[in-house]
């Protein structure tokens, strides 16, 4: 094909380099689209899961042996937000810029009281405790026994009762509705761990 010469006399390219130039032109934008898109996609699944993680289940990371042998340091588990809480659920809540793991023992307006063994009763009555492996102690007490709970608080503590610092200590105390991060519901990591707690 002859090449064309414009008035200033510079060549012309030809239809094929027209041609070719207009496919580069738009795989180049394809490209631009299709990377905007990706990351856009990204973005939005990323602040999705972030959302529902602090909104829906904070997933948290067990630090110390206060809760040994339900959860160990190093568990990965996931928190349930909510209001409902039983005795026996275990709960993650803040204190001191901290979140700390306890298990619920008894709820505003009952009574608390534990014996020289650990013994833990709630309203004159022993309560059961399957998650305890080692024997009850009485820890690290120093609230007056027996103990009533005040009103929209909650009384939590550790299952390693000779180490756990909780609501048996007036350095804690009790757990108000405010500090609750959640129910603590699964553990994910590691996965010997894995499943409903």
């Amino acid at each position: 094909m002859e090449k064309q010469t414009n008035i200033s006399g510079k060549d012309l390219p030809t239809t094929e380099q027209l041609r070719k130039e207009l496919q580069r032109e738009k795989h180049r934008h394809n490209f631009a689209v299709s990377l905007r898109s990706t990351l856009f996609g990204l973005v939005t699944v990323a602040a999705a899961a972030i959302l529902v993680a602090v909104l829906l289940l904070p997933v948290l990371r067990i630090y110390g042996s206060s809760m040994n042998p339900s959860l160990s340091e190093g568990d990965i588990v996931l928190s349930l937000k909510g209001g409902d809480f039983e005795t026996g659920d275990v709960i993650a809540f803040y204190y001191n810029n901290k979140v700390l793991v306890k298990r619920v023992i008894a709820q505003a307006g009952e009574w608390v009281n534990i014996d020289a063994d650990g013994n833990v009763y709630v309203n004159n009555r022993r309560i059961e405790e399957p998650y305890l492996t080692e024997a009850p102690a009485l820890g690290d007490c120093n609230i007056p026994l027996p103990y009533q709970v005040p009103e929209s608080k909650l009384f939590v503590m550790g299952d390693n009762r000779s180490v756990s610092v909780d609501s048996r200590n007036t350095a804690v105390g009790c757990v108000a509705e405010e500090q609750i991060v959640g129910k603590v519901a699964f553990c994910v990591w590691p996965l010997n761990h894995f499943g409903m707690k």
